[in-house]
């Protein structure tokens, strides 16, 4: 069948879906293949639960040619299939990618482009070559403007996932220390994320920049650019920013106060004000969509218990956002600090010396009280009073309960697979 008769089908359908376990009525489900699964074995409990039509790839679970449409690779023709209407609906694009911040930043757009426009964005990190897919196809007519969101692990990821999203603009928010295994250094990333900048510049599309990075500045100086800048002209000025905790803007004589915390956050809100700015937003609305803004998932949260503050940024890491998160912690004006600091993935063989990195420059700060959590840290082991390494988080929670902290103020920061926000659930 070809993608035009499979997008008719497409359209019968009021969502899509790769997981039975969330099948709605009149859904299109599609049967992916991972590792350790084959959903075309549930294609029939699919039709059961109500998916309108069904999308396989082996033909041994072609039981009914009314509702199951037989293709040789379930997972392309959802890409083809979301490339396709894509095309058909021709609304606005905006992609983003970088090594720290994409998602605060999309949901930062999101709620300033809201203000006047019908926009839909990547739901939570679905950035892959299966969540971009998929949230190309949740745009509908009624959408004004979509925002996808892009991540990548290794080189030409980023180059795919615009031959799908075809985006009309592009933001990369930083080029940081992030998956250096799979790009091969930080030269690799960089050269991943600006995949992103050769296709805005080869389809003569928009991409905005912040003039205070002098890679993103270098990088895009043959491509129409929209830009920012607190020290230098620009499209949009940012006069002012501070934070202690919480980061504080202010641009054309208007103070915003985010509920975001360090200044490590300042940029992604810039790059809101600028879109926002660049899509006839009015100021007010921006000042108004930020401070409404309410970070979520571990994100830069600010949470009060049991008298304590806890900075908890526990979603992911990496030796870019991890620095940045300790020198904004250092910066706070507050006594009675605890840093819990748990291990950075995805660094292949400068896995060591990254985590030795970030010890030393908490080496001088004998006022915090620092406890690293995994074996990357446990291997770089030193001998300093205020600070304590753990192998596992099972030796570290044995420690810290017998003595669990009282009205201090604590940054939680790890990776994802560290899951230090279960450190909540004891203090």
């Amino acid at each position: 069948m070809k993608i035009e008769e499979i997008y008719q089908c497409y359209l019968q359908c009021t969502s899509v879906n790769t997981d039975t376990r969330k099948i709605e009525a009149n859904s299109l489900f599609i049967a992916l293949k991972g590792e350790n699964f084959d959903a075309n074995t549930f294609a029939e409990e699919a039709l059961a639960k109500g998916a309108l039509f069904v999308i396989i790839d082996d033909k041994k679970y072609f039981t009914d040619k009314d509702k199951m449409i037989l293709v040789s690779d379930s997972l392309k023709t959802l890409q083809e299939l979301a490339k396709f209407h894509r095309e058909q609906l021709g609304l606005p694009i905006i992609a983003l990618t970088g090594s720290n911040g994409k998602t605060t930043t999309k949901e930062l757009i999101n709620v300033v482009l809201s203000k006047k426009y019908n926009v839909k964005a990547t739901i939570g990190n679905l950035n892959n070559h299966i969540g971009v897919p998929l949230t190309l196809l949740s745009f509908d007519e009624n959408t004004d403007i979509g925002i996808i969101e892009m991540g990548a692990n290794h080189q030409k990821e980023i180059e795919f996932l615009c031959s799908i999203a075809l985006p009309d603009y592009g933001y990369v928010t930083n080029f940081g220390k992030a998956h250096l295994e799979g790009f091969g250094g930080i030269e690799g990333v960089i050269k991943g994320k600006s995949e992103l900048y050769h296709y805005l510049k080869e389809n003569k599309k928009v991409v905005f920049v912040n003039l205070d990075d002098d890679i993103q500045k270098l990088k895009t100086l043959q491509i129409a650019r929209y830009t920012f800048s607190q020290i230098g002209k620009s499209d949009v000025s940012i006069t002012s920013v501070s934070a202690n905790p919480m980061v504080k803007i202010q641009f054309n004589n208007i103070e915003i106060q985010s509920n975001l915390i360090g200044l490590y956050n300042a940029n992604n809100i810039n790059a809101a004000i600028a879109i926002g700015k660049y899509f006839n937003i009015e100021d007010h609305f921006i000042k108004d969509a930020i401070e409404g803004y309410i970070p979520t998932n571990n994100r830069s949260q600010l949470i009060e218990k049991n008298s304590n503050k806890i900075i908890l940024d526990a979603y992911n890491a990496n030796p870019s956002s991890m620095s940045a998160a300790i020198i904004n912690f250092i910066q706070l004006k507050e006594k009675g600090k605890i840093a819990i600091l748990g291990d950075m993935f995805e660094l292949g063989s400068e896995s060591l010396i990254e985590h030795k990195k970030i010890i030393e420059l908490l080496l001088d700060q004998s006022e915090i009280e620092i406890y690293f959590v995994g074996k990357y840290f446990y291997a770089n082991k030193i001998e300093i009073s205020n600070m304590y390494f753990f192998s596992s988080y099972e030796d570290f929670v044995k420690k810290i309960k017998m003595n669990i902290p009282t009205k201090k103020i604590i940054l939680i920061k790890g990776s994802r697979g560290m899951s230090l926000e279960r450190f909540l659930e004891i203090i």
